[in-house]
């Protein structure tokens, strides 16, 4: 399998001569290859019921987990308030009780229908002893029996908590950071902007977004491009959107597609990872552009072999851990990070228009 020219992502990047593309090859890893010959026949059904798909879902994950490594703690938590979700800790290995650390809130993947705790915890345990840092799991619900925005009620409703008991769970609450990957990624690019207009008082240190879902109309030139043969097809992605979007009538709402805000300036500092053979590719792309274009500090991670889904396939893809490294890495770089040069956007071709005055209609420009 190769990829023609890399499509937006290419002419993106050449045009803000960002080092982070030039490492595309056009070849897919083959220990991707594998995973999507392993999982095309027997990773997630949505013709079943939505109790079987999750099982069936986590079986098909299993073999593909990385061993859990060792931290100094883990526990759960189920707070007394009503509203807010449960939550799992985990504390870095060697770290003993002492001065407060800084903590990542992580927001799961599975197209906000799937995934639980058992498909995360190694992943977790991996961020906690790399990046020194509390990591917090979030068990926000979960369409469609929740759809929007429930999953996203429950985030701030999660952040407020964290916030108030910060003292007795041993975290910094000024250096406390929202984290995510592909459905989770999205609830945590929305928070950010959340966060930037003051409606929750939680004010992430930065936003981690490993290959978000920003686009909830699926317009970018890479859905069509990788629409089949990647796990994430075109049908089953409709499926996850049309669960968590539910009966609200406009997909191009920031709430639900963070791409289309009209305004990215004063957001968080941002890590951004995404793959070369991903349908959510360009959305990636495309909003770490336009943050740069906004003043805001953005470390783009770019895996031009990798598919969606690969940080937690780390029994079988070694890029997976080199994933890890170099998320810590970029975290401990973000503040010396500079914006790039500005980059027209509607000067780069194939890109959906994401002008302010598309921003909040129902309405799609061809761009």
């Amino acid at each position: 399998m190769t990829m023609s020219g890399y499509g937006l992502a290419t002419r993106i990047g050449s045009a803000r001569n960002l080092p982070v593309f030039d490492c595309a090859s056009g070849q897919i890893d083959p220990t991707a290859a594998g995973v999507i010959a392993l999982l095309s026949h027997n990773g997630p059904a949505f013709n079943y019921h939505i109790a079987q798909t999750r099982r069936r879902y986590a079986a098909s994950r299993k073999p593909l987990l990385t061993e859990k490594e060792p931290v100094e703690s883990m526990f759960h938590v189920r707070p007394s308030e009503p509203d807010v979700p449960p939550m799992t800790f985990w504390r870095p290995n060697g770290t003993p009780p002492g001065p407060p650390l800084p903590a990542l809130i992580y927001l799961h993947g599975g197209g906000w229908t799937l995934g639980g705790l058992e498909t995360y915890e190694p992943l977790c345990r991996q961020l906690t002893n790399a990046t020194g840092r509390v990591v917090i799991w979030v068990e926000y619900r979960l369409a469609p029996e929740h759809p929007f925005p429930a999953a996203l009620e429950d985030t701030w409703n999660a952040l407020d908590w964290i916030a108030a008991n910060a003292g007795w769970i041993g975290i910094d609450k000024d250096q406390i950071a929202i984290a995510g990957d592909s459905s989770g990624g999205n609830l945590a690019a929305v928070t950010a902007l959340a966060a930037r207009d003051g409606i929750i008082a939680f004010k992430p240190q930065f936003q981690l977004l490993i290959y978000p879902c920003l686009d909830l109309t699926a317009r970018q030139p890479s859905h069509a491009e990788f629409a089949e043969g990647y796990l994430l097809t075109s049908d089953l992605y409709a499926w996850y959107r049309q669960n968590y979007i539910g009966s609200f009538p406009d997909p191009m709402d920031w709430h639900l597609s963070p791409l289309f805000a009209e305004d990215l300036r004063g957001v968080a500092p941002a890590i951004v990872l995404y793959a070369g053979f991903d349908p959510l590719r360009d959305e990636a792309v495309v909003y770490s552009a336009r943050l740069l274009d906004a003043g805001v500090s953005v470390e783009p991670l770019f895996f031009p072999g990798m598919i969606h889904g690969f940080l937690t396939m780390g029994r079988v893809i070694p890029a997976a851990a080199v994933a890890v490294r170099r998320i810590a890495a970029a975290i401990d770089a973000l503040d010396d990070k500079q914006p790039s040069a500005k980059l027209i956007l509607a000067d780069v071709p194939g890109v959906v228009s994401i002008k302010p005055e598309h921003v909040g209609t129902a309405h799609r420009a061809d761009g």
